[in-house]
């Protein structure tokens, strides 16, 4: 991307305390306003497969001192499923709460507040009194969604500040000024009435950087020190078009925008936010990236429910926590796990099965050299310790490619045997049991055996080896 020379004040130098370099500053970049709107035509014809162009520059990472996870399944979420109830809602903040752990780590959770049903949900949520996460909202331009908020008592909404050009000239009918007049002065409003404005860059992706991002974001630090209230930044990939790779060109370059912001309009990390979403598969490495080049939030949902393909989901982040920091500072992980039973059991959403981390098969396998494998030694083909980080054991689904081995981690899976208690691929009643496994394969049976099949198959092979195994299971773990 070209800068504008006029836009571009006069170049000074500061010792930077981040880098210890004497660096370049204070780049100031104008609004630039234009007739007709950039559409990017030549990365986005819409009758070709969007493109990603390269310009070679690359920026420094800069990994905030503190990052966290803030929470959109009662907003953005919720417009993708079945609407959830007062109940499950309010379940759901605990199980948030729960999983954030002690230092809060999932910050903050958006609601809408336009609803009977929406109030009483942010009430009851409020009145859990957790300090983590905060409940926020999500409001429209209006005066009587500000007072509304403030009658809940609610400390922050997001206002949506679309910024590319197909949003303000082609959907709302505007010029880049125009729209940043009506921004500012719906922003101003929400600082007028004691709550913190939390902008929506709503199509960041698509937008034209230096000609009205920037420029804008610049007004909004400018607008938050006035007031003595820093306006927080939320870029949002509404299309998926982020792209994490090096030298990727602006406005699809991931690290560009973040480093952007923060370099030529003065967002501060902690002021900074990432919304993705999954059209081209690329969401968490996106927030991930967001993370790395300088947002402290990334803005993600349960099971990463949302429009279209969906939010970043919230477990694939706390899981990417750990993996960036080397702990979970305090992350209660097997809640994840307690969310996906609750999604599928009380809910009724059907998780797709091999969903890292939620899915019911993610670490289960039916190959019996890799069943071979993990009774010989779980690493083998377990990707960490499930049982102890998530409270999900690896598994072995039967079927006809499973061999002894699969059957043998089968039994002492279902019985939960460890150590010497476990039952070897030898046994003659795993024996036994492959031959009533074959049978119903030879019959012409294609789907996997389930466990009540499979734990009657082991009664009738030897029903004292099935009361042995039962006993050892109960002397354990009742």
């Amino acid at each position: 991307m070209q800068k504008n020379k006029k836009s571009i004040a006069e170049t000074k130098i500061e010792f930077s305390t981040t880098t210890n370099l004497i660096e370049q500053s204070s780049f100031h970049y104008n609004l630039q306003e234009r007739e007709t709107p950039n559409l990017y035509r030549y990365l986005y014809d819409y009758e070709s497969i969007p493109k990603v162009s390269f310009n070679h520059r690359v920026v420094p990472m800069n990994m905030p001192s503190e990052i966290w996870i803030t929470d959109t399944t009662f907003r953005d979420g919720q417009q993708s499923t079945s609407p959830f109830t007062v109940e499950q809602i309010v379940h759901l903040f605990g199980l948030l709460h729960k999983l954030g752990g002690p230092r809060g780590l999932i910050r903050q959770s958006e609601f809408f507040v336009y609803t009977e049903k929406d109030r009483r949900a942010v009430e009851e949520c409020m009145a859990l009194g957790y300090e983590f996460p905060e409940v926020t909202s999500w409001i429209r331009a209006s005066e009587k969604d500000f007072a509304l908020v403030k009658s809940l008592g609610i400390k922050e909404t997001g206002v949506l500040v679309s910024c590319s050009d197909y949003h303000i000239y082609n959907k709302m009918g505007l010029t880049r000024k125009s729209a940043m007049e009506k921004y500012l002065g719906v922003v101003r409003q929400v600082l007028d009435q004691g709550i913190r404005p939390r902008c929506h860059f709503e199509d960041i992706t698509r937008a034209d950087y230096y000609g009205f991002v920037v420029p804008f974001a610049e007004a909004l630090v400018r607008l938050g020190e006035e007031y003595g209230c820093p306006i927080r930044i939320r870029a949002c990939d509404t299309m998926g078009y982020g792209v994490t790779y090096p030298g990727a060109a602006l406005p699809r370059s991931v690290p560009g925008i973040i480093y952007g912001l923060q370099q030529y309009a003065g967002v501060t990390s902690d002021m900074l936010e990432w919304h993705g979403h999954n059209d081209f598969y690329k969401v968490v490495t996106n927030a991930s990236t967001a993370w790395l080049y300088g947002a402290s939030g990334v803005n993600c949902s349960m099971l990463g429910i949302g429009e279209r393909t969906g939010n970043c989901p919230l477990e694939a982040m706390v899981i990417e926590y750990a993996s960036l920091r080397g702990t979970t500072d305090g992350m209660d992980l097997p809640t994840i796990t307690e969310i996906a039973r609750y999604f599928e059991e009380e809910i009724g959403y059907e998780i797709p099965p091999r969903t890292p981390f939620t899915g019911r098969n993610f670490n289960v396998t039916r190959a019996g050299i890799h069943a071979d494998g993990l009774l010989k030694d779980e690493e083998i083909y377990n990707i960490f310790n499930t049982a102890k980080l998530l409270g999900r054991p690896a598994a072995v689904a039967v079927d006809s490619h499973s061999g002894l081995a699969g059957i043998a981690h089968w039994v002492n899976g279902f019985f939960r045997l460890t150590g010497e208690d476990c039952i070897d691929k030898r046994s003659p009643v795993v024996a036994a049991m492959k031959e009533k496994v074959d049978a119903e394969y030879a019959a012409g049976r294609n789907t996997v055996m389930g466990d009540g099949e499979l734990e009657s198959m082991l009664m009738a092979a030897d029903y004292g080896e099935y009361t042995r195994l039962s006993r050892i299971h109960l002397k354990h773990h009742e």
